[in-house]
């Protein structure tokens, strides 16, 4: 997996059993290799490249993908079935039928000598979906003792089941603004929400990123980073308040949205809360005050690799031409079994 916020590839070593009707799994490796300079300045500007140099770029990251993977295996003495590759996105415009996630499976196939699948957005995109949300097969098959999933990672997203289907859709972005906020006064991250606590909220901010237009339409709906920076970066750039208390706003702007979301579904629910955004403790006791749902925080491995894993689970039902993207998400005209498949 390698996210909009750039922290780094995570790659995780999952295994699968299915027991009766019931998947089982188990993360017994995991990591992120962070990103070092060079390569943080290349996919960061990728969508800026033209067609020869992205396509140059998909080979070269594929093999460097590859070339992580050959050296996880070899660290932790393994021997892998498959890989399952997410890729890293570029575009994501499902409106317009285009979505890309670059990282060839065939490089990385080649680099590291183990079958490889991933594409998993296009097919869907393809049928009419919105190529998005992809882990809520995983939430449905894998986490079902939750009333909800929530993600927080570069965007927030959540899914749920509804009379007998599963339901999905992207909330807001998340640490995609938060950290772009925090490089303005050279942090990473704003750690634990620490930064975000000693600003003070702005009630003009606060009420105008909250009238956006895409939190008023329905689901099926996905969010990319072109949106954040037509719809909400303007926005943000044009209030004259300090960065910390940017910072704040926007921290409490995502936990009004994300509790929004929470609420509109089950006021008093169980939600798992994974991804990168669930260490920010400030966030989640905001969370916490605008919604009554008891939000539960697992282990640091799920925290971190929930999201490796269930694209791993993806790959595991691709090969067994199992649905691994639901309609009923997506918006798409049918379920599929997406993903591209490259033998070594």
């Amino acid at each position: 997996m390698s996210g909009t916020s750039l922290d780094g590839v995570d790659i995780a070593f999952c295994v699968f059993k299915k027991m009766g009707n019931q998947w089982l799994f188990e993360i017994q490796q995991a990591e992120t290799i962070q990103y070092d300079e060079v390569w943080k300045e290349k996919l960061n500007t990728a969508h800026l490249l033209s067609g020869e140099k992205l396509t140059c770029l998909n080979v070269e990251y594929g093999a460097f993908l590859g070339q992580l993977v050959v050296d996880f295996v070899s660290k932790y003495d393994l021997n892998p079935d498959m890989v399952s590759s997410h890729g890293h996105t570029v575009f994501h415009q499902p409106d317009k039928g285009v979505t890309l996630q670059i990282g060839s499976g065939a490089a990385i196939a080649s680099t590291c000598n183990i079958p490889v699948v991933c594409d998993f957005r296009t097919t869907d995109i393809a049928n009419g979906g919105q190529g998005a949300p992809l882990v809520p097969i995983g939430d449905k098959l894998l986490f079902s003792e939750f009333d909800m999933c929530l993600n927080i990672g570069g965007f927030s997203n959540i899914s749920f089941e509804k009379n007998g289907n599963r339901l999905a859709f992207d909330i807001s972005p998340a640490n995609i603004v938060l950290n772009h906020l925090c490089s303005l006064i050279d942090k990473l991250y704003d750690e634990n929400g620490q930064l975000a606590a000693q600003g003070k909220r702005d009630e003009t901010l606060f009420k105008e990123l909250n009238t956006l237009s895409f939190y008023k339409k329905s689901f099926p709906k996905s969010l990319g980073r072109e949106w954040v920076e037509k719809q909400m970066l303007p926005i943000i750039n044009h209030s004259e308040i300090s960065v910390i208390d940017k910072i704040r706003t926007v921290t409490e702007h995502i936990a009004f949205q994300m509790a929004n979301a929470i609420n509109s579904i089950n006021e008093s629910g169980n939600v798992l809360a994974t991804g990168g955004g669930a260490y920010n403790t400030f966030l989640i006791e905001i969370l916490k005050t605008f919604s009554k749902s008891r939000i539960h925080i697992p282990e640091n491995k799920l925290i971190d690799f929930k999201e490796s894993l269930i694209f791993a689970f993806l790959g595991v039902l691709r090969i067994r031409n199992e649905t691994n993207c639901l309609q009923s998400v997506t918006g798409a005209k049918k379920d599929s079994s997406a993903g591209c498949v490259y033998l070594n």
